[in-house]
């Protein structure tokens, strides 16, 4: 896979989505860009084409003390034998970067790619839902003082971010630069949409959001560090965002969260008047020689 397959993979995206959730999907090319932001597409991606076009896509990275991948196949090639190809190269690039485990991901109603993963050994591990909100007004926002990011608090926002995620499933910390050459780069990034929470001289709370995913705004983090809890930040900053989209004439809002976030993150989206529109399951496997 190549940047110029970035489009074609979508439409093969959101295709394998409809039929899957018998609902449009909101793929575009920018998703690709963000999913695959950390994938060498030379060593760890792979793409099947027939003469309609493309027939399967898969790729994988590593990070920390695992390989991660993710495949789809089009409905037109389902049951054909693609999908446990894409899982034997993904494994091949796992077992060849040295890392001791394996995590794939899957659509929840995707049945079929969860028998196929169970019957190679892997164990679902982790649930996350797209949630999603159509603004139909303005909604109010709470008397909190909610600041727009300047360029020089992006380390200290990063910081706090990091610390707000320490209970996160599976996290490890990120350098500054790292990060910071992630996101700048990223399509949608937008400084005008973080936002943060100040107490004193602390960052207590902050949001990061994109302009142009999944069909609309994309609510990409919302962190309160621990000392803060407890106070409405995350709420306020929430329906700050979605007011801040609403003033810009956005009127669908998404993000993505852990089904089981030790913080209740799935109530809070829950109560601002947000639903789960889909779900992606974590599979993982030991890698053995």
């Amino acid at each position: 896979m190549t940047l110029d397959d970035f489009p074609a993979v979508a439409t093969l995206l959101r295709e394998d989505e409809e039929h899957l959730y018998g609902r449009p999907s909101y793929i575009g090319e920018g998703e690709v860009h963000e999913w695959t932001s950390t994938t060498d597409l030379a060593a760890g991606s792979w793409l099947f084409e027939d003469d309609v076009g493309v027939g399967a896509v898969g790729w994988a990275w590593t990070e920390h003390d695992r390989a991660t991948a993710i495949g789809a196949v089009h409905p037109r090639h389902k049951r054909t034998g693609l999908g446990a190809q894409l899982l034997d190269l993904s494994e091949r690039f796992g077992r060849a970067s040295g890392h001791p485990r394996m995590h794939q991901y899957a659509l929840g109603s995707d049945n079929a790619a969860a028998a196929l993963l169970t019957s190679r050994g892997y164990r679902d591990v982790r649930h996350f839902y797209d949630m999603a909100i159509e603004l139909e007004a303005p909604p109010e926002v709470p008397d909190v003082p909610i600041e727009t990011l300047r360029e020089g608090d992006a380390r200290a926002f990063h910081a706090a971010l990091d610390e707000a995620f320490l209970d996160h499933w599976e996290h490890h910390s990120v350098s500054f630069d790292e990060w910071w050459r992630r996101r700048a780069g990223a399509p949608g990034h937008d400084l005008t949409l973080w936002f943060l929470i100040r107490d004193g001289d602390e960052i207590a709370a902050v949001a990061r959001n994109e302009a142009h995913r999944n069909g609309g705004g994309y609510v990409g983090h919302v962190g309160v560090r621990r000392p803060w809890r407890g106070r409405g930040y995350a709420k306020a900053l929430l329906l700050h965002t979605f007011r801040e989209f609403w003033n810009r004439g956005v009127r669908r809002v998404t993000l993505g969260v852990d089904a089981e976030s030790p913080t209740g993150a799935t109530h809070l989206y829950e109560r601002v008047g947000m639903h789960v529109e889909a779900e992606n399951v974590v599979f993982e496997k030991a890698l053995t020689s």
